[in-house]
């Protein structure tokens, strides 16, 4: 949803979750510029073998049901993360999904934001 400046609707970022699916599911929430907000909802799905995002933008990624390992390339083992776990990650700093839960939605609120400008040769 583009943000347009007017109240946008309400709902709930538990509704009509998918029982499973074979590809995670992206729902985008609000977008403006500089800040993407998505809903994901992964059932069972990882990053495939040898694949790693590697994103410009930051991202703070909260899990709020469900559970996933998220693996970073400069890390020697995956986080196990729970429900109310969040992460920051950087831009450009490597990472993928190794599992996430196959009895239930692992569903995760992902903010997505351009990098700070640099000013005058230094980030402010």
């Amino acid at each position: 949803m583009r943000f347009d400046g007017k109240c946008i609707p309400m709902d709930n970022l538990f509704s009509d979750l998918p029982a499973s699916s074979a590809d995670e599911v992206f729902t985008e929430l609000l977008a403006c510029p500089g800040l993407r907000i998505a809903r994901i909802v992964s059932t069972g799905q990882a990053s495939p073998p040898d694949f790693w995002y590697d994103q410009p933008e930051g991202e703070w990624v909260v899990l709020l049901s469900g559970s996933a390992d998220l693996r970073f390339a400069d890390e020697a083992a995956p986080r196990r993360l729970a429900p109310g776990d969040y992460v920051h990650i950087p831009p450009h700093r490597r990472h993928r999904v190794d599992a996430t839960s196959g009895t239930e939605p692992s569903v995760w609120l992902a903010v997505h934001y351009a990098p700070a400008p640099v000013l005058g040769g230094a980030r402010r």
